[in-house]
C-alpha cells in the first residue's frame, strides 16, 4: 500500500485534534470517509473548482473522491461552530488580532450583463468579518452574514472565538459596550477615538492605553483580506446560506494550511514570476524537493499533488 501524502496526513490530523468521527451521518452506506471529502472540498475552494471539476481532478491523479453531489450534502452539513474549530486549530493561540470586515459578491458579472443594468452591480454582498492574528498572518475566527449588518454586531464574537490579549480595530468599533466586553474578559481594545462619542468609563479608560504604534498593526488585516480575495476571489459560486458559509470558511482554512507554503517557496526573493513560466515552476520544484529532503523526504505523491494544485490555480 502506498504511503499517503502529506496533505491527506495533515487532514486527518487535523480532524482527530477536533474529534470528529470517521463518517458524518449514521445511517446509509460507509463508501467514503469524512477526511476524504474534507480533502476534496479543501482541493475545491484552493483551485477556484467546481464539485465536477474536483471529482475529474482526483480522478486524474488516481485518488478517491466522492461524487458531486456527495460532495454538496457535505458542504451543506458542515456548521459554522466546526469552521470556527478549524479555524481555531490551525491558527494556534493568539496575543494581538486586529478585526475588519469585507464584502464577496454572490456572483462575478459579465461586461455584457452589466451594460444592460446601466453598469450597476448588484447589491446582493456577502459580508464576512474577520479576526486575524498579525504575528502569525492567519485567521482566528469569522462570522459570516449573507443579509447587511453594521460591524459592530460581529465583535464580541470575533473577540471571544479569538481570545487575544490585544485587540485592534478601526473607528466603526468604537463603543462603550464594547470596550466593557473587552476589559471584563482581560482584553485591551486599541480603537481610534470619535469626535462625536467622548462619553463611557470604559471608552476613557481605553484611551488612556491607546497606541498609535500597536494601533497600526490593524493594516495586516485588511492585506489578509485582500489575500484571500486575490488567490481564492472576490465572489461566491454557491447560492444557499448554508453553502456560501462552507465556501468562505473553507478558504479562511486553505490560508491558514497553505499559506506557510507559499512564504517557503513563491515568496522568497531569488524566484520570479514563479508560477508565469516553466523555468520558474522548474526551480520552485527544486526549491521543494531540497525542503523535503531536509526535513526527513516527503513521498513524491506529496510533489505531484501540490504541484498540481499550483498549476490549477494559475
Amino acid at each position: 500500500m502506498d504511503e499517503e501524502n502529506k496533505l491527506v496526513k495533515k487532514v486527518k490530523r487535523l480532524l482527530r485534534r477536533l474529534g470528529y468521527p470517521r463518517w458524518l451521518h449514521h445511517f446509509g452506506p460507509k463508501k467514503y470517509e469524512f477526511w476524504q471529502h474534507f480533502v476534496a472540498l479543501l482541493v475545491r475552494f484552493f483551485c477556484r473548482l467546481s464539485y465536477r471539476r474536483v471529482r475529474r481532478l482526483f480522478d486524474l491523479l488516481g485518488m478517491v473522491c466522492p461524487s458531486k453531489s456527495a460532495l454538496h450534502n457535505t458542504a451543506k452539513k458542515l456548521s459554522s461552530a466546526f469552521w470556527q474549530r478549524v479555524l481555531k486549530a490551525t491558527s494556534g493561540s493568539h496575543y494581538l488580532v486586529a478585526i475588519d470586515s469585507t464584502g464577496f459578491s454572490r456572483t462575478n458579472p459579465s461586461y455584457h450583463y452589466l451594460r444592460r443594468i446601466d453598469g450597476k452591480m448588484p447589491k446582493i454582498p456577502i459580508k464576512l468579518s474577520t479576526a486575524f492574528d498579525t504575528n502569525k498572518k492567519k485567521f482566528c475566527a469569522a462570522k459570516i452574514r449573507v443579509l447587511p449588518a453594521h460591524d459592530i454586531k460581529d465583535a464580541k464574537f470575533l473577540l471571544f472565538h479569538s481570545g487575544p490579549k490585544i485587540a485592534v480595530a478601526d473607528k466603526g468599533y468604537n463603543a462603550e459596550h464594547l470596550f466593557r466586553f473587552a476589559a471584563e474578559n482581560n482584553m485591551q481594545l486599541m480603537v481610534p477615538s470619535k469626535s462625536n462619542a467622548k462619553r463611557g468609563f470604559y471608552r476613557k479608560k481605553a484611551q488612556e492605553k491607546f497606541r498609535l504604534r500597536t494601533y497600526h498593526r490593524r493594516e495586516l488585516v485588511e492585506s489578509g483580506n485582500s489575500s484571500i480575495k486575490r488567490c481564492y476571489g472576490s465572489s461566491v459560486s454557491s447560492r444557499k446560506a448554508r453553502t456560501i458559509r462552507t465556501e468562505v470558511y473553507g478558504r479562511l482554512a486553505c490560508h491558514n494550511l497553505f499559506g506557510w507554503l507559499f512564504r517557503l517557496s513563491g515568496q522568497s526573493p531569488w524566484i520570479h514570476n514563479l508560477y508565469k513560466s516553466a523555468q520558474g515552476f522548474v526551480a520552485w520544484r527544486q526549491q521543494w524537493l531540497h525542503l523535503s529532503s531536509a526535513q526527513g523526504g516527503f513521498m513524491e505523491s506529496t510533489h505531484c499533488l501540490i504541484s498540481s494544485l499550483c498549476w490549477c490555480q494559475y
